[in-house]
């Protein structure tokens, strides 16, 4: 029972998709945003700017490379892409699925992206984080499914879909 791994931009809806993935698969669900918060008492904002971004990075990395599920809808933070190890280890124990949405539902749905700990270094805006991770999210994925213009069920059951096909394999 292999697991699923949700990556994609802040906002693309990993979490909101995976609690429901989980219940129609029958799956655990986690969400390492959470771990980060429960390990360092502290939110992903106060982290940053208490770590800042590097030595954020370094926890985010350290503990999804750490994460031990089976049959579980992960959710990951939009920055887990940076982390080798961690991204090694989630390919290694789930079938990673990238939610891929443009530059400009992300930023409609984002709002206020220092409330949500969005990991931006000086002088760079959501434009320049999105040409960024992009390349990353889609070196990784196993699986690319397009969340533009779906609602929640519709992106689940793609998801789905696209999840039973490289099963069968």
């Amino acid at each position: 029972m292999k697991n699923i791994v949700l990556i994609g931009m802040p906002s693309a809806g990993k979490s909101t998709i995976g609690i429901i993935l989980a219940k129609v698969l029958g799956y655990q669900f986690l969400d390492s945003d959470l771990l980060i918060q429960e390990q360092e008492k502290a939110l992903l904002k106060d982290i940053i700017d208490e770590r800042g971004i590097d030595g954020f990075l370094a926890i985010e990395n350290q503990v999804n490379s750490e994460i031990d599920a089976v049959a579980t809808v992960i959710a990951t933070g939009g920055s887990v892409v940076y982390g080798k190890e961690a991204m090694e280890h989630l390919l290694e124990n789930g079938i990673v699925v990238y939610i891929k949405l443009s530059l400009k539902t992300i930023a409609d749905r984002l709002g206020n992206i220092k409330q949500r700990g969005v990991v931006l270094r000086e002088g760079q805006n959501l434009k320049m984080l999105y040409e960024e991770r992009c390349p990353l999210y889609e070196k990784y994925a196993h699986i690319t499914v397009s969340g533009e213009h779906l609602n929640t069920e519709e992106l689940m059951e793609k998801i789905i879909e696209e999840f039973h096909k490289i099963k069968e394999k």
